[in-house]
């Protein structure tokens, strides 16, 4: 079993083992057991409360390996609207706690069919794909390095 205890900053030059991609929800344990898909155990032991990005380099405990931290293409449904319908529609999912990924022209969350219905009838377009998914942190989230 490999521990992996260090956070790297993103570096594409960087000497990896293996990547070890991961959903946004996974990208939020900061301590878990992991298993690849040939077989290795990787175990996570980051300071609480760490939230791992795409790119990201993480250290194990005896600096002997590094892998890098994929987001996994994931079943997502992206929203799109004109800038005020995009507004309106991520205050209710705020209002509903819902992860959500934020940028100028589109919100995107998990895929889940009542938030699709209301997304709609909110008056945006609507599309399910399948994609990689970083929602943001929220106000009080902790802070990490621009992607």
């Amino acid at each position: 079993m490999l521990t992996f205890t260090q956070l790297k900053p993103p570096n594409h030059d960087a000497a990896v083992t293996f990547t070890l991609a991961l959903t946004a929800e996974e990208r939020t344990r900061s301590r878990h057991r992991f298993e690849t898909e040939d077989g290795k155990v990787i175990f996570l032991h980051l300071p609480r409360g760490t939230v791992l990005h795409d790119g990201d380099i993480l250290q194990e405990e005896t600096h002997s390996s590094l892998i890098r931290i994929a987001a996994k293409p994931e079943l997502v449904l992206t929203a799109f609207a004109q800038t005020p319908l995009l507004l309106r529609a991520a205050y209710h999912l705020g209002n509903r706690h819902v992860p959500v990924e934020i940028t100028p022209t589109y919100l995107r969350l998990s895929s889940d069919s009542v938030l699709r219905t209301m997304l709609e009838q909110l008056g945006l377009e609507v599309k399910e794909e399948i994609l990689p998914f970083q929602p943001e942190l929220g106000a009080y989230g902790q802070h990490h390095h621009a992607h």
